[in-house]
């Protein structure tokens, strides 16, 4: 990020003559008479083994002989970021840029440290005095992008790494931040091709390969997607990201045991988390392995007693092996945790049906129309539960919503035949049929299981081509 900035000294090459430098500043504590060449050696030897503090101590030593040298001042600031003392290093660059106002580089460390500090404003407004001075500077564009990115300015932010990449094609870290913006800005293609460039040039970059593959994911290229995680894991194999999104891109693709495998290795290296075990527990459901699914759903609701999902996923293996009280439990669950689910409720009122609680059933699917009214399916669930508990005029008003959504279901018509002849209401009962069976000519096969009593009347029995 910061450039210490000394200019290399020939003393430097001469790493014994640097050594006895510093063991000599060190013997004096700091007392013996050195020039400014040397301190800058000494206080650079400093810097590169990491010895901030040290180096601090030396950069005072130079301005308290020097105090109008910007360039000290600049190495100042550079101490002290290191040394996470932001506010004195802005102070620093301050005093650096009094002496020198037109130095970009000191600008551009200035904005960095402002940016630091949670102070984006102040921080743009002086990478574009930097660039002012100098237009093409590239550490200037590229971090002046990852301010504009950090405040969801994505498109400024895009200019900027695009001038970067302009005078320097081989930027990865530019290639890589245009990847991640266009990814946000749902240029998918685009952020695919910057992965690929950033890949050209550090084609070991394991987070590169990993948001290339969840863009390919994401658009359906789950061949590709795979691929990419691949190239992540070779390069780290204890990358658990990459595991567990290369597990949801085998899912997408269908292949389910692998994407099982991908996930467990996610589990081996973090020990699992209600996520993980939920899409376990899903692959294993597609796979018809309830036993599976259900051990795995329960791991889920173990790790997060509030993972709906998971609660509902469990009553849903349950209720296929036959467990519908179990079941029935866990979608209440569910809804108890997330009431605005319709499947949850749908889930529940089957089960309710299907435990012979017509009541329950009733109001569940209720509950269920009220929060997706569109849903013809539940409408007819809805409309025959209310036929059967004999509330006929509710289950008509049912049976007629369900064909103001699909006015060509036939057998909504059909359905609702037999709730109008429960009505007593005879010539409307035989006009719904024939609409049914105008509709669909087929439907004259269920008439006589569907309507029994109609059909005994040989004139309705013409007038139906039966």
């Amino acid at each position: 990020m910061f450039d210490f900035g000394f200019d290399d000294h020939e003393d430097l090459t001469d790493s014994g003559r640097i050594q006895e430098l510093v063991d000599s500043y060190e013997r004096s504590a700091g007392e013996a008479y050195l020039d400014s060449d040397v301190l800058e050696d000494i206080a650079t030897f400093y810097f590169e083994n990491g010895r901030f503090d040290s180096a601090l101590a030396v950069i005072d030593r130079l301005l308290a002989t020097h105090p109008f040298s910007s360039d000290a001042w600049v190495r100042r600031g550079v101490l002290l970021n290191n040394l996470a003392r932001h506010e004195e290093a802005l102070h620093a660059y301050g005093r650096a840029l009094e002496l020198n106002p037109t130095d970009a580089e000191t600008l551009i460390n200035q904005a960095i440290t402002l940016d630091t500090l949670d102070q984006p404003d102040e921080a743009v407004e002086t990478y574009q005095r930097a660039l002012e001075i100098d237009p093409r500077n590239e550490e200037a564009l590229f971090n002046f992008g990852v301010t504009l990115e950090r405040r969801q300015k994505l498109d400024e932010a895009v200019v900027a790494f695009e001038q970067c990449v302009e005078i320097d094609a081989e930027h990865p870290e530019a290639w890589y931040e245009l990847g991640f913006c266009y990814d946000r800005l749902g240029e998918d293609g685009r952020s695919v091709e910057c992965y690929d460039r950033h890949i050209d040039v550090d084609p070991y970059s394991q987070d590169a390969w990993y948001n290339r593959g969840i863009v390919l994911n994401r658009i359906g290229d789950h061949k590709r997607a795979v691929s990419s995680y691949d190239m992540a894991i070779a390069i780290n194999d204890e990358f658990a990201s990459a595991h567990y999104n290369r597990g949801n891109a085998l899912a997408n693709m269908g292949n389910l045991p692998e994407a099982v495998d991908s996930y467990m290795r996610v589990v081996e290296i973090e020990g699992g988390d209600a996520a993980t075990f939920y899409n376990i527990a899903l692959a294993h459901e597609e796979l018809n392995q309830y036993d599976s699914a259900i051990t795995f759903f329960r791991r889920a609701v173990d790790a997060d007693d509030s993972y709906a999902e998971a609660w509902y996923g469990l009553g849903c293996c349950e209720e296929t092996t036959g467990k519908h009280v179990d079941a029935l439990a866990h979608f209440t669950r569910a809804i108890t945790l997330n009431p605005r689910v319709p499947d949850f409720w749908y889930a529940k009122a089957d089960c309710e049906y299907n435990l012979g609680r017509m009541q329950d059933a009733l109001a569940s699917y209720q509950a269920l129309v009220n929060l997706d009214g569109n849903n013809r399916e539940a409408l007819l669930d809805y409309a025959e539960t209310l036929f059967q508990a004999g509330r006929y005029v509710n289950a008509l008003e049912a049976y007629r919503a369900v064909l103001k959504l699909e006015p060509d279901c036939a057998g909504a018509y059909v359905q609702q035949a037999k709730t109008l002849l429960a009505l007593g209401r005879t010539d409307e009962s035989l006009r719904s049929l024939k609409l049914a069976i105008l509709i669909d000519p087929a439907k004259r096969a269920e008439l006589p299981a569907a309507c029994p009593d109609l059909l005994r009347d040989n004139g309705i029995r013409r007038q139906l081509g039966l």
